[in-house]
């Protein structure tokens, strides 16, 4: 049964988030924060939601050539591309979700190039999957084996790394799409990769039929339970806002967050093990990279949470929550809270 303290904080926290969000902003100054809002679905999202502005081709899906304007300038596509190499795992997501398996990918620190959730996916394409060229670490992919399967399309986000030597590098092999990159961001990715390939209808349709999804689910959801997302990887443990991936899936279907989880001038924020109260709320759902839950589980403050103590704290694919930012991921997001919270 949950405490006073949390019934205080869940009707406190039981509002969304509205905020303003020019879409051209950089990865590093996500929207500012704002009150919480009254209404359970607003009609303002803090994660962009369309086609950035002044962004994509503005042509129908198959039609080209086109030419694509996106984050470091503008690419002509002669042809729907067939060999694309994409720099982020989230981006073979969104390829593989649109119907089509990259020729070579990258990864992050410590993750498969091909997540287990992406074969678990689209189990049809195991094959295609397993034949997918390494091309290095999505910081720094190797030009060199890029440029060796001449690919037609090349897909990289300007977060996290030197985006105009890369682009200049990788532009010289093959047309280059840059979108923003981060998880704040994943839905105009995903439109933006999809005008690449000529599937930006496609790509909104599935936006479309996945956001009207998740605010049934929400509509569902009774007494407004507050959902805490938290990761362990390394030594560090963070918790995360609303401007994240997992949190916009929360926020997609208006489920309230814990008021230390509110802040969306941010994707996530370190806590140290003393301050592990932080990541409390009706459920916990929290991911470890490499699967040792103990991470967590094993910290003195553990037991005192009131999630734990009610048995809410629940381990989540580290790769779907907190590694990856592709609509497939977002599927299993959004399945897991209903499998949790659903009557």
């Amino acid at each position: 049964m949950f405490t006073a303290e949390l019934k205080k904080r869940t009707s406190l926290a039981a509002m969304s988030l509205a905020v303003l969000l020019l879409a051209g902003c950089s990865a590093a100054s996500p929207a500012a924060t704002v009150p919480p809002s009254s209404d359970a679905h607003p009609t303002s999202y803090v994660t962009p939601r369309t086609m950035p502005e002044g962004k994509g081709s503005g042509a129908s899906d198959g039609v080209f050539p086109r030419t694509v304007v996106h984050f470091s300038g503008s690419t002509t596509l002669e042809a729907a591309p067939k060999k694309v190499v994409v720099i982020s795992t989230g981006q073979a997501d969104a390829l593989l979700t649109l119907g089509v398996v990259p020729t070579g990918s990258t990864s992050g620190d410590g993750a498969d190039m091909i997540p287990s959730y992406l074969y678990k996916a689209f189990p049809d394409d195991k094959s295609a999957l397993d034949a997918v060229t390494y091309v290095g670490s999505r910081f720094e992919p190797n030009v060199e084996t890029i440029a060796n399967l001449a690919p037609d399309l090349i897909v990289m986000s300007s977060a996290g790394k030197d985006a105009t030597a890369l682009y200049a590098s990788l532009s010289a092999i093959a047309p280059t799409v840059v979108t923003q990159g981060t998880g704040l961001y994943w839905k105009q990715d995903f439109l933006l990769l999809a005008d690449a390939i000529g599937k930006t209808q496609q790509a909104e349709q599935w936006l479309d039929d996945y956001q009207d999804d998740a605010k049934a689910f929400g509509a569902t959801v009774e007494g407004a339970p507050t959902v805490s997302f938290l990761r362990k990887n390394a030594d560090r443990t963070r918790i995360f806002g609303v401007a994240s991936f997992s949190g916009s899936v929360a926020e997609d279907a208006g489920l309230a967050r814990p008021e230390s989880q509110q802040f969306t001038n941010d994707t996530s924020v370190d806590i140290s093990s003393e301050q592990l109260d932080q990541a409390d709320a009706d459920w916990i759902f929290y991911g470890v990279q490499g699967g040792d839950d103990t991470q967590l589980t094993s910290l003195p403050l553990w037991p005192t949470l009131n999630a734990v103590d009610d048995d809410h704290a629940v381990s989540v694919d580290d790769d779907v929550f907190y590694l990856n930012v592709g609509p497939t991921a977002a599927r299993g997001v959004l399945s897991q809270l209903e499998k949790t919270l659903g009557g």
